[in-house]
């Protein structure tokens, strides 16, 4: 692999604006990147979570109930600037990245992370990595228990990622995208330049041999039905700051259920 020195990387993506259907009616007032765990809304701890690994600057897209998010953001005083983009129509995981694509800036690099998961997880090894390939995509893993509701990937020797299929009906790993990656701006070369694109179906087929992939360390749960929502609030242990969260009780490999 090719090195680059590793760099703090600025910016990233929290696509937070899903309807939430699966956690009714719990979601029928409160957008589900706001429903509470253990006393603080899921924005909150990702924005957290984001100030700890030096994140300076995040966008965060809205869409259902989109007032109460804009009223959240006003009313925060981190030191990650937070930019809201308004989706009149739901985008997609890359149509929000494509329609945002200034949002990157003269950025090289950028996360994107899917903030309808409840994640306390080491990102230095998968930043290492990012900065020894020339690809242009890191995944964050997890091993599932449920691959067929998951996008699959299949890592060769050096962590390329050889397969990768969206919920898969014989699927051939357990290995799962996590929706925590790193992405390079030459991303942008494979998007749309407009409507609706889904990262599963649509983009990370395409990159295949392009991206390599890391199984995550620390805590990650989808909390999309009122189940694992339930377990998030019996589980869940705020960490202190990203070291802490390599250090959780829960913590091991990343365990959770993505349902997309």
């Amino acid at each position: 692999m090719e090195s680059r020195v590793v760099e703090t990387i600025t910016k990233a993506f929290l696509l937070a604006a899903g309807l939430g259907t699966r956690l009714r009616p719990l979601t029928d007032h409160t957008p589900k990147c706001l429903v509470p765990i253990k006393g603080k809304p899921l924005l909150e701890i990702w924005l957290h979570f984001c100030e700890q690994w030096g994140i300076q600057e995040v966008l965060i897209n809205t869409h259902h109930l989109s007032p109460m998010v804009e009223a959240w953001a006003a009313a925060q005083s981190s030191g990650t600037r937070i930019q809201l983009s308004y989706e009149e129509s739901l985008l997609g995981s890359a149509g929000t990245i494509a329609a945002n694509r200034d949002f990157i800036g003269s950025a090289k690099d950028f996360y994107v992370f899917y903030a309808d998961n409840l994640v306390s997880v080491d990102l230095e090894a998968l930043r290492s990595l990012h900065f020894r390939h020339d690809g242009v995509l890191t995944l964050g893993l997890f091993h599932c228990s449920q691959p067929r509701q998951c996008g699959i990937v299949t890592l060769d020797s050096e962590q390329r990622v050889v397969a990768f299929e969206e919920k898969p009906a014989q699927p051939k790993s357990d290995l799962a995208n996590a929706g925590v990656f790193i992405a390079r701006r030459e991303l942008l070369d494979f998007l749309p330049a407009s409507g609706f694109s889904d990262f599963g179906r649509n983009i990370l087929p395409k990159l295949v041999g392009r991206m390599r992939g890391h199984v995550l360390n620390g805590y990650l749960l989808d909390i999309g039905t009122l189940e694992n929502y339930q377990r998030a609030l019996v589980e869940w242990r705020p960490a202190g700051d990203h070291h802490s969260s390599r250090k959780q009780e829960l913590g091991g490999p990343s365990r959770g259920v993505q349902n997309k």
